[in-house]
């Protein structure tokens, strides 16, 4: 099958920081493959476009908040490439990450998508290695009843700089097989914002399809936590958990 495009990507975009931003396209543009970038703009206003011009770069605005998944979903139907980077707009790599990680997908026929190690900007870890969340693990996140289940649920019991198969990878830079993503048909639509990347992982193993976990190769996520700072958000995060429950099931087993 032939592409017009080796890689494309999407970045579902919402009042976001210009120059965080600025940084997150610039990393995509100067990979060396030929490429497409898709801006999804769900803010209230175009503020952003005229930032944004160039051949390799397709806005789209959408003047309402469709929600994250849905953003991503928009283009799949423009999709005409071999892989697809559903990529957060905070993050910042170096060009080398994405042929590297394309190399591993090459290698494996039984992996949907790949993820790097993905860091703060102090350069402390992100653990974004979940084992497949219950219901206790979201209450304890919140409210630390044990520890040592954050730190099982993270998979910190193991040796995290060796690559594996996790159940689920947070969604901040996802590199998908195109094809595979397309056979999904993107996230559920059922999610507005959150979940959404714990479901999609649940659907890949649906395909007997893993993820990959590469922490050979790094980016930086200038992650926000914006669930636990935002009442709104946190009502948000709330409604996506009681969706993937009454999907995937309530299994309260504690990971202690």
């Amino acid at each position: 099958m032939s592409f017009k495009y080796e890689i494309t990507a999407t970045i579902v975009l919402y009042h976001e920081d210009q120059e965080v931003l600025q940084r997150t396209v610039d990393s995509f543009l100067k990979i060396p493959l030929k490429k497409k970038l898709f801006l999804v703009d769900n803010s209230a206003t175009r503020s952003l476009s005229s930032f944004f011009i160039h051949e390799e770069i397709e806005y789209i605005f959408q003047g309402k908040n469709i929600g994250f998944g849905k953003g991503h979903n928009f283009v799949l139907e423009k999709l005409n490439s071999k892989y697809h980077l559903l990529l957060n707009p905070d993050i910042e790599f170096t060009v080398t990450i994405i042929p590297i990680l394309i190399s591993q997908l090459e290698k494996d026929k039984d992996v949907a998508f790949a993820t790097p190690k993905v860091l703060y900007p102090n350069h402390e870890n992100q653990y974004v290695c979940r084992r497949h969340p219950t219901f206790f693990d979201l209450i304890n996140r919140r409210v630390k009843i044990s520890p040592k289940a954050i730190f099982k649920n993270e998979y910190r019991n193991q040796d995290l700089t060796k690559p594996f198969y996790p159940d689920f990878i947070h969604g901040c830079f996802m590199l998908f097989k195109t094809a595979i993503f397309k056979e999904l048909k993107g996230f559920d639509k059922r999610y507005f914002l959150y979940m959404e990347d714990a479901d999609i992982c649940r659907e890949i193993e649906r395909l007997g399809k893993n993820k990959l976990y590469f922490p050979d190769v790094q980016i930086v996520h200038h992650h926000q936590k914006g669930s636990t700072k935002n009442l709104k958000l946190f009502w948000y995060h709330a409604s996506s958990a009681i969706k993937y429950f009454l999907k995937w099931g309530f299994n309260i087993k504690k990971n202690f």
